[in-house]
């Protein structure tokens, strides 16, 4: 197979008027050992990316400056010592970087099949999601069967994974959201409780419908005050773990609440971590998850999808953070 010798990437460019995302001509990469080179179909948008190109989030050592931390497409090319894939094989992948270009660049602990019963293009939204959802709530919050849970932000990417997710393996599933409308779409996807934040407080309510329990786990990625107010809403034994902090990375936290009620607080992030790490996750996510899609348990959940060169658009439209699902990128 013939490739060209550069593509379209997008780039931040900062001034004195703030952040553009501008399309330009860049080589395309070659695949070194283990790395696997794929043609991109879509690219998902997370917020990781908004906080990249803002100067908040610089790419860990190596990774390439070109937003993106996760894309499908067909594969093109692979390096030496690659061998459970192949060219012409549809895939998506987690990445340091680097989705948003005509190709990109996957290592192969990074990467899974596009389930059958997905297109190429919705599947870009997928590794991201899962790859957070599964890691936190299962590997370090431990979920157990028959424990319930709770995920902020359940109109976001991450909250409609989750929720999904946890209710086709059969949790009760609480989640908060800003609006009815993304109430309502929250309990289509399987929550047995969307509260909106802006009307309710999601500490009462939880324990109203727990009975005064409170929830076994909570994903949370808000921070801020919602740390106490999550403490306040677990079990006894419960697992608080953070992913993000929209509301700050500071919290006053009482730890005779913690201490009193057998409470664990935790928080990772996945872009940092080796693949020797990412690799399990991945093949978690293959048993476990990827059958669920064709078996009608799981679905993305697409928003929309914008033209490569409307980067910046996409970028404004999750600020916003009108839309339900995922936001991705098409070059």
């Amino acid at each position: 197979m013939t490739l060209p010798a550069a593509m379209t990437a997008i780039r931040a460019e900062r001034g004195p008027d703030g952040t553009r995302l501008v399309p330009e001509n860049i080589p395309v990469p070659q695949p070194g050992p283990g790395q696997i080179l794929f043609k991109v179909a879509s690219a998902g948008v997370n917020r990781a990316d908004l906080l990249q190109v803002e100067g908040h989030h610089p790419p860990p050592p190596g990774a390439p400056a070109t937003p993106g931390l996760e894309a499908s497409g067909t594969v093109v090319a692979v390096g030496p010592g690659v061998n459970g894939w192949s060219v012409g094989d549809a895939i998506c992948a987690l990445l340091p970087g680097g989705g948003y270009a005509e190709y990109a660049i996957a290592t192969e602990p990074c990467v899974l099949p596009v389930p059958k019963s997905v297109s190429l293009v919705d599947a870009g939204g997928l590794p991201e999601v899962y790859f957070t959802v599964w890691s936190n709530v299962f590997d370090t919050a431990g979920l157990k069967s028959g424990e319930s849970f709770l995920v902020h932000g359940g109109s976001s990417g991450i909250g409609t994974a989750a929720i999904q997710l946890m209710h086709a393996r059969g949790h009760k599933v609480f989640t908060t959201a800003g609006s009815a409308e993304k109430c309502a779409a929250c309990v289509a996807l399987g929550a047995t409780r969307a509260i909106d934040y802006r009307t309710e407080d999601f500490v009462a309510v939880v324990k109203a419908e727990t009975g005064g329990k409170g929830v076994d786990v909570i994903l949370d990625m808000v921070g801020g005050d919602y740390v106490m107010r999550n403490l306040q809403s677990l079990a006894r034994g419960g697992r608080l773990t953070n992913i993000a902090y929209q509301k700050g990375a500071k919290a006053e936290v009482d730890f005779r609440i913690v201490q009193a009620r057998l409470l664990t607080l935790g928080a990772t992030g996945l872009r940092g971590r080796p693949d020797s790490e990412k690799g399990p996750i991945r093949d978690a996510l293959a048993k476990e998850v990827w059958p669920l899609f064709d078996a009608g348990s799981l679905k993305p959940v697409t928003y929309r999808v914008f033209p490569l060169a409307e980067a910046g658009a996409a970028h404004r439209l999750m600020k916003e953070s009108s839309h339900i699902g995922k936001i991705l990128l098409a070059p």
